[in-house]
């Protein structure tokens, strides 16, 4: 097990490794590619009205005229210890873990992400548990039941919530629960939750739903399939045989070997989420990742598209490799592997 987990470590920290290095490439080449120069680079930082040699200036003390490899190892120096930038009449300096700064604010990009990461873990989290609860609970109960009028009710819903995009189900959610009834929080509305618990459950009530809704959905039609696939293993027959329980064989046998599939996309999507619920955040307007990754976009921010993506990744290579780590507890053949 030891072995098997030190494996997974290194792992991850190797994808790590190419992802940062791939996405600072993007990072680097991207402007290029569209026309841009160092000195546009550089203009962002010290505005339109500075004279030419002003620019040329900032632009190298920058480090934008370096080859990429050389960028992209101050880049990862500065994640680790730290970094000095110098636009303009002082020298900031920006504390580990540093992303560089914002063109358009100016200000330190690693701040704005911390700040923002509590709205988007609320309500991943959230959102998680509930679809977890009834995808599971609806996927096992309609494969159980198999040809009932519950199983196909579960997998019509199952196949309304595949379809139906989150921004239509979200806005339907504000005008009817929210505008109309008067039972959730408007958009827009957020209370961190050491401020106030209630506000804070209160707020993302609606959103939880909207969110679990879709993936709820998914995961039921997915449990459903891995358990029709199970209850017919031999195995199982022969639990039975033996005399238990049948909610001991239906949980302990069949919903056990059926979470192998529902862990692998459980771990993407999890770690997507806290990247950032991008259209769920618009429409509800959190002060998430996701809405944060959109302004940035708009604005052609790179070094907040740039902090946004890495901090994403993170979170996607950690689900994953906990994912992994689950297996072995799940499934005892891959601590055996």
């Amino acid at each position: 097990m030891i072995t098997y987990i030190i494996r997974r470590l290194f792992a991850a920290v190797v994808l790590l490794f190419i992802i940062s290095a791939a996405t600072f490439s993007i990072f680097y080449l991207v402007p290029r590619l569209v026309g841009s120069t160092p000195e546009t680079l550089a203009t962002r930082y010290v505005g339109r009205a500075a004279t030419p040699e002003t620019v040329h200036l900032i632009a190298e003390k920058l480090g934008f005229y370096d080859p990429v490899w050389l960028q992209y190892g101050r880049w990862v120096k500065g994640i680790f210890f730290g970094a000095e930038y110098n636009y303009g009449a002082a020298t900031e300096h920006c504390p580990a873990p540093c992303f560089g700064y914002s063109f358009i604010t100016k200000q330190p990009v690693w701040p704005d992400l911390i700040d923002r990461l509590p709205v988007t873990l609320s309500l991943a989290i959230g959102a998680a548990i509930l679809w977890l609860i009834f995808g599971l609970s609806i996927g096992t109960v309609s494969a159980l039941r198999r040809g009932s009028f519950l199983d196909r009710a579960a997998m019509t819903f199952s196949l309304a919530g595949v379809s139906l995009p989150i921004f239509f189900t979200g806005m339907v959610g504000l005008l009817v629960f929210s505008y109309t009834l008067g039972w959730t929080a408007p958009g827009g509305t957020y209370t961190p939750f050491t401020e106030n618990p209630g506000e804070w459950f209160y707020a993302l009530l609606l959103p939880w739903i909207v969110l679990a809704l879709q993936f709820s959905a998914q995961y039921a039609r997915l449990t459903r399939a891995g358990m029709l696939e199970t209850m017919s293993e031999d195995y199982i027959r022969t639990a039975r045989a033996k005399g238990l329980r049948e909610r001991d064989v239906n949980v302990k046998h069949g919903l056990r070997a059926a979470l192998t599939p529902i862990l692998t996309i459980f771990g993407l999507d999890f770690g997507l989420l806290i990247g950032g619920a991008v259209l769920t955040e618009q429409v509800f307007s959190l002060p998430g990742l996701g809405k944060y990754a959109v302004d940035a976009i708009t604005n052609n921010d790179l070094p907040k598209v740039l902090g946004v993506t890495m901090m994403a990744a993170f979170f996607v290579v950690i689900a994953n490799l906990v994912v992994d780590l689950l297996y072995a507890v799940v499934d005892p053949r891959v601590r055996l592997g």
